[in-house]
């Protein structure tokens, strides 16, 4: 008899306890799933506000949804460091060992978090677009895709090259496509004996006479440097970007070809050597 008195009793402690922790913490748990189904919902409408303004701004498309999810999932954790502390839990120490374990990660993360922080200046700044011929130093080609990590490139060999966005963003790049036209940087060398008048006018004249050379700005015959086997003469007409380098290369045979025929030499490294009797 007294142990069922005992039992009851403390089934009347437990109860009791059970009873003052549903008033005390009861109203607490209501209140916080109220503010996390607001606060998700509160949530994904500045996602998909933040979403519709970047379409309006006509945002990279790559970097669109990668800055759509980040600012949903930081609201998200707002909303759940928010709910902690109504709750009464102490989110002082929680940030703290969040912030270790961040930085934890950064140090053993470091190349990739240099090649994602590269991507998103790429993707801000816009050096460069996909379909921009660029040189970055190392390779030329065609820009294909820019990626948060990395960017791959199609050389003029057809090779498909993957460049980590922390070295395109810390380097120097030239974008070819950048300007609508390009000057074509052009030096044929004469030898010493030949007409460097009429070399000039043949030269003139063949520019003039390309629909692809542009009158203005006005192209360039010139005398660059007096080398040690051959006169050269700089050739720099302007053209659009798209012909560049088939002007370039037309030129080269069309010149050799159009100075045999005038008599005009393009002369090969050689030395006079003087033999003194002694």
């Amino acid at each position: 008899m007294d142990e069922l008195n005992d039992s009851i009793t403390d089934l009347g402690e437990v109860s009791g306890v059970l009873t003052e922790m549903v008033l005390d913490y009861g109203p607490r748990v209501i209140l916080a799933i109220i503010a996390l189904f607001l606060g998700f919902k509160l949530a994904g409408y500045i996602k998909n506000t933040f979403g519709k303004a970047l379409e309006k701004k006509d945002f990279d498309p790559t970097l669109k949804p990668f800055l759509i999810n980040l600012v949903g999932w930081l609201i998200k954790i707002l909303v759940l460091l928010s709910v902690a502390g109504v709750v009464g839990i102490e989110t002082t120490s929680f940030i703290a060992v969040l912030g270790a374990a961040g930085l934890a990660v950064g140090l053993s993360l470091q190349g990739t978090l240099a090649n994602f922080a590269g991507g998103i200046l790429l993707l801000l700044l816009k050096p460069f677009k996909v379909g921009d011929v660029i040189d970055t130093g190392d390779f030329m080609g065609t820009v294909e895709e820019i990626q948060i990590f990395y960017t791959k490139l199609a050389t003029f060999q057809n090779r498909q090259v993957v460049i980590p966005n922390a070295k395109l963003s810390n380097g120097s790049i030239t974008n070819f496509s950048a300007k609508d036209i390009a000057r074509c940087d052009m030096v044929f060398g004469i030898g010493y004996g030949s007409d460097l008048k009429k070399a000039k006018e043949i030269l003139m004249e063949m520019v003039e006479a390309d629909e692809r050379c542009l009158k203005d700005p006005a192209p360039l015959v010139a005398v660059g440097a007096l080398g040690d086997s051959s006169v050269d003469i700089l050739c720099r007409p302007w053209t659009s970007v798209a012909d560049y380098w088939t002007v370039h290369r037309d030129f080269q045979e069309k010149v050799k070809l159009r100075f045999d025929k005038e008599g005009i030499e393009i002369p090969f490294p050689q030395r006079q050597v003087h033999m003194s009797k002694s």
